[in-house]
C-alpha cells in the first residue's frame, strides 16, 4: 500500500508509470502527479488483477488529477491512503463533496481553465462520460486533462474514461504522450467508453507522438470468466493493431501494471 509515501525520492528522469486501471504517475519536471489513483486491491465488486503498484512509483505526488466521479476512478481509500492534505485537482462541483470528507485541497477546474502544479501546467478538456457519481452522489463534469513542462517543451494528455468525440483533433495541437482508455471491466462498455478501434481513430486524430492504453486487464468483476480477463488482457495488442493501420505515425507502447515509459521514448521495467 502507499502509507508512508511521503519522502519517497523523485527519480531525476522524465517519465510515466503505469499503475493499472486509470492510475498513471507522471514525472515530469520534477513535479509529480498521479491520475485517478485506484490503490487498494477490491472496490465495490470488482477486485484487482494486477499487483498494486509499489510506493516509490506512486507516493507522495504534488497533485492528484481526477477525471470524474465514479468510484474506480475517485476512490475516498485511495485518496485517504495519498494523505488527505494532497492537493487535489477535480471537475467543477466536486470540490465541497470532497471538503465535507476531509479534503480541503482541492482545486476545481472547468473546461478551457488550467492550474499550475510545481512546475507544470494542467488543463482541463473535454470528456464525454457519465457525470454522476452512483448512488445519490454529486454530479460534475467528467474531464481530461493536458499536462505541459516549462516553456511547452513536453505535453501529456489523459483521457480520463470518455466517448470517441469529433473535437478530440483541437485538444491540443502538439502531443507527446496520449494515456488513452481502450476498454472496460465488465462484458459490455457503455456509453462514454471507448473499445480498441474507437481509442484508435482517437489516437488518429490527436495525433501523439506515443499513445499508450490504460483502462485495460486491471480489474474485474468477482467470479469474471476466463473468457472475459483473457478478452480484457488482449485489448492493449488489438488497439496497437489498429493504430497501425489508422494512425502509423503514432508509435504504440503497451506497459503493463507497473512498467515506466521514460518520455524520451524508451520502455523499461
Amino acid at each position: 500500500m502507499v502509507h508512508g509515501a511521503v519522502g519517497v525520492p523523485r527519480p531525476c528522469a522524465d517519465r510515466i508509470v503505469f499503475a493499472g486501471h486509470a492510475t498513471v504517475a507522471i514525472d515530469l519536471a520534477g513535479t509529480r502527479l498521479l491520475t485517478d489513483p485506484l490503490l487498494r486491491a477490491r472496490v465495490a465488486h470488482l477486485r484487482r488483477r494486477a499487483p498494486l503498484p509499489a510506493v516509490e512509483a506512486v507516493g507522495a505526488p504534488d497533485a492528484v488529477l481526477i477525471s470524474h466521479l465514479h468510484h474506480d476512478h475517485l476512490d475516498l481509500t485511495s485518496l485517504r491512503l495519498l494523505g488527505q492534505s494532497t492537493p487535489l485537482v477535480v471537475p467543477a462541483g466536486a470540490g465541497a463533496w470532497l471538503a465535507r470528507r476531509g479534503f480541503a485541497h482541492t482545486r476545481e477546474l472547468e473546461v478551457g481553465e488550467s492550474a499550475t502544479v510545481g512546475s507544470l501546467s494542467v488543463r482541463a478538456v473535454p470528456a464525454r462520460h457519465d457525470e454522476r457519481r452512483h448512488p445519490g452522489g454529486p454530479r460534475a463534469r467528467a474531464l481530461g486533462y493536458v499536462v505541459r513542462s516549462p516553456e511547452d517543451s513536453v505535453a501529456v494528455y489523459f483521457a480520463g474514461d470518455t466517448g470517441l468525440f469529433a473535437g478530440m483533433a483541437q485538444i491540443a495541437p502538439r502531443l507527446d504522450l496520449a494515456l488513452l482508455p481502450v476498454a472496460g471491466w465488465g462484458r459490455r462498455l457503455g456509453p462514454g467508453h471507448m473499445d480498441p478501434l474507437e481509442a484508435a481513430e482517437a489516437a488518429r486524430l490527436l495525433a501523439p507522438r506515443v499513445a499508450v492504453p490504460i483502462h485495460w486487464g486491471t480489474l474485474a468483476p468477482i467470479g469474471a470468466s476466463r473468457g472475459l480477463l483473457q478478452d480484457h488482457g488482449d485489448a492493449p495488442h488489438r488497439f496497437a493493431g489498429h493504430v497501425a493501420r489508422l494512425a502509423p505515425a503514432v508509435e504504440v507502447a503497451i506497459l503493463a501494471p507497473g512498467e515506466q515509459l521514460a518520455l524520451a521514448g524508451a520502455r523499461t521495467a
